[in-house]
């Protein structure tokens, strides 16, 4: 389906046309339509299947046929858990908005706070933003919310899962009333805590579905790789790098210190590796993602800060050198690549520590998985088996005699002998008066 046939306003299929996009997705042909009817929506999809434009193109559509429901207050909110994700959806929202003469703004933690109490001053048409900065906002009065059209939660499940329940549930309050429009998106449908928050956010919403975020992702190729250690996964890791020609590679590890640690092994190498991590400044990780974006180094090498929201389409390998703990977040992972219909690759390396969550993996995506090997570096760990549990013995009466412990021979009580003596009757118990001598006759 052609991007024309929508009936969008002309400006925004031109805009699509110089932007180089030709015929809409899955999730774009039955969410644009059912949002430019009015409907409240919880849709999911997979990661890279062009949900950012599924939202930004109605909700655009809206703002320039109708009328503002206010002078003043924002038209357009749109949530997401990351400042990546919203990062990109602002670049997106730019580029597509280039034509008409609605400004938007982005909101993040982490950033000024004065500078952009100045910025939401100046009545913004469309904000994007993560949930808790913005809450802080609203609650200090430096914006408000009567009169916004459209309320869009990108990624509502990993909102919810970061604990941003509070601060979505204030966002809706300030703009409860039956002329705002809800699109939810979410990964999955089986999350429970957004079934729950979309029955107090949406009103009668109409369910999208579209590729199950179990479904075999056909343009990625996945691969699994036993190894015994550290030391192995990193022999591993070299044989890869001096073996396959990869565009650029993304490399995840468990912890903020394996980044650093992995990025600097890589860097003796002669490989150009940055490494990204939660605990590093705002400005810092902008300018790593900016670094890496435009192609100055190969390899980012990061948590899962890096799992969502980040759309590189030079990526053409995901390594998970440590299998997450959450098997939704080996998804998103290995979303990184594969996108806007190239081929990637996802290579997990599987330890002793990793075989519980790649047990994980594979119940969730229902699966099964065969490994892969290297010549020469094979492992000798094969996996980990179950533990046997004992039986609970049945309680009641047993039929079988209990048999005692053989032990030692209990010592045969000693015969002990009275004699024989005349019973001559109680005697009376004589109490001597304090310093009386009484001569017992001995």
């Amino acid at each position: 389906m052609q991007f024309d046939q929508f009936n969008l306003d002309n400006r925004l299929v031109k805009a699509i046309d110089h932007l180089g996009f030709e015929k809409a997705s899955d999730i774009q042909q039955q969410a644009i339509p059912a949002a430019m009817a009015g409907h409240d929506l919880i849709a999911s999809s997979k990661t890279g299947s062009g949900k950012t434009l599924a939202f930004l193109l109605p909700a655009l559509h809206r703002l320039i046929r109708q009328r503002a429901l206010a002078k003043r207050d924002p038209r357009v909110v749109i949530l997401t858990p990351t400042r990546e994700l919203a990062k990109q959806v602002f670049g997106q929202l730019r580029l597509v908005s280039a034509g008409t003469q609605f400004k938007s703004v982005l909101i993040l933690g982490g950033e000024n706070f004065n500078d952009q109490v100045k910025v939401l001053s100046r009545d913004p048409h469309i904000i994007v933003a993560t949930p808790g900065r913005l809450a802080d906002h609203l609650d200090q009065g430096h914006f408000y919310l009567h009169g916004l059209e459209l309320l869009i939660l990108d990624e509502a499940d990993r909102m919810l899962d970061l604990g941003f329940a509070d601060q979505l549930k204030r966002i809706h309050q300030a703009a409860d009333h039956r002329k705002r429009q809800t699109l939810m998106f979410s990964a999955t449908m089986d999350h429970q805590q957004v079934e729950d928050f979309a029955l107090d956010l949406l009103n009668k919403p109409k369910r999208i579905a579209v590729g199950e975020i179990t479904s075999e992702h056909k343009d990625i190729q996945q691969r699994f790789i036993l190894s015994d250690h550290l030391d192995h996964k990193e022999a591993l890791l070299n044989h890869l790098l001096s073996n396959e020609s990869f565009q650029q590679m993304i490399i995840f590890t468990a912890t903020r210190a394996d980044t650093e640690r992995l990025a600097s092994f890589l860097q003796e190498q002669g490989i150009s590796s940055l490494a990204l991590s939660g605990d590093l400044k705002q400005s810092e990780r902008n300018r790593i993602m900016e670094q890496f974006g435009k192609g100055q180094a190969k390899i980012l090498v990061t948590t899962d800060l890096a799992s969502r929201g980040l759309d590189l389409v030079n990526v053409s390998h995901v390594i998970n050198f440590d299998l997450p703990k959450h098997p939704e977040e080996y998804v998103h992972r290995i979303g990184r690549t594969g996108r806007a219909g190239e081929k990637g690759d996802a290579i997990s390396f599987i330890g002793p520590k990793d075989w519980q969550s790649y047990l994980n993996i594979q119940a969730f995506l229902q699966q099964q998985i065969e490994f892969s090997v290297i010549n020469g570096l094979q492992a000798n760990f094969k996996g980990l088996t179950p533990k046997a549990t004992r039986k609970a013995k049945p309680q009641g009466r047993s039929d079988k005699p209990v048999q005692k412990k053989a032990g030692k021979a209990k010592a045969k009580p000693k015969k002990r002998i009275f004699h024989e003596a005349e019973d001559i009757g109680d005697l009376p118990v004589m109490r001597r008066k304090p310093g009386e001598y009484v001569d017992d006759g001995e």
